[in-house]
């Protein structure tokens, strides 16, 4: 593993601290960094599970708690999908 220095304003590093008061700061930089790089679909769950030392329902769950859909699907993936069930 490799360790990068990053400067963090003092408000910041405060915010961070106030929005997770059980991790410390570089717990919650690492699980943000992994769960934006989640949302944007550069990780799969598992790899985001692997990365965070979660198993994949927990990270499931703190992505639905920070407004990160599990289903990141377009209107015609949703009708295909619901195309798929209604078959017989």
């Amino acid at each position: 593993m490799s360790i990068v220095p990053v400067e963090l304003d003092d408000g910041l590093i405060a915010l961070l601290r106030e929005a997770n008061e059980h991790r410390s700061v570089p717990e919650a930089v690492r699980e943000l960094t992994v769960m934006e790089l989640y949302r944007r679909g550069a990780l799969s769950g598992g790899k985001a599970a692997e990365l965070l030392g979660l198993p994949r329902l927990d990270v499931i769950h703190r992505a639905a708690d920070v407004g990160i859909p599990y289903f990141n699907w377009d209107q015609a993936e949703w009708e295909a999908e619901l195309a798929a069930i209604e078959r017989p």
